[in-house]
């Protein structure tokens, strides 16, 4: 299917939904290993789809779109609950802390909502390259031959996302480096 300047129409989408539904749900699973979040993935996928279907601009086939914006999800779901154990852990961890325990709770959770809501700036490229790279942990060769870019080209995008998340979280650094530090003193206590 081809877009058009009205964008897609009703039928269309019904059409595409239909078609590659199943298929994309497989593939968010064999990410993210559960059915259900793999729905929800993949219907997130449509619906931003259908939200943006006037001024939606496609340049490659529609099939790879939908695939790359299946993986670019499954990416931030896996990070984020990468995110949540992290927190459980520290919170589990500082527990028996007194009163103190409850600010350093409420101190993480603004942390972890801060840095959710700086990935969300991040370009749709730059976001996906962060990602293979701190969350995958992905040479930038991988991620260029991956991406099928140039080496260079993930070097800038990881310089560019790096200066925006910088930007957006210098305000928490010493809770990051407070939380850094209180999950090494407890996995070096077990």
């Amino acid at each position: 299917m081809e877009l058009n300047e009205q964008g897609i129409t009703e039928p269309e989408f019904e059409k595409m939904f239909k078609t590659h539904f199943r298929a994309l749900h497989s593939y968010a699973y064999t990410i993210i290993r559960e059915g259900s979040h793999a729905e929800e993935i993949v219907q997130q996928v449509f619906y931003k789809v259908w939200e943006r279907k006037q001024d939606l601009n496609i340049n490659q086939s529609l099939k790879s779109y939908l695939y790359q914006s299946v993986y670019n999800e499954s990416l931030n779901y896996l990070k984020h609950l990468k995110v949540k154990k992290a927190h459980q852990s520290y919170i589990l961890s500082t527990s028996g802390e007194g009163e103190s325990s409850s600010s350093k709770k409420l101190m993480v959770k603004e942390l972890e909502v801060k840095i959710l809501e700086a990935l969300k700036l991040l370009p749709e490229q730059c976001r996906t390259i962060f990602q293979l790279s701190r969350f995958e942990n992905l040479k930038y060769r991988e991620i260029a031959d991956q991406l099928g870019l140039s080496v260079k080209t993930v070097e800038n995008q990881m310089g560019k996302a790096l200066r925006i998340m910088r930007s957006r979280l210098a305000e928490y650094l010493p809770v990051i480096i407070a939380i850094v530090l209180s999950f090494i003193v407890h996995q070096m206590c077990k």
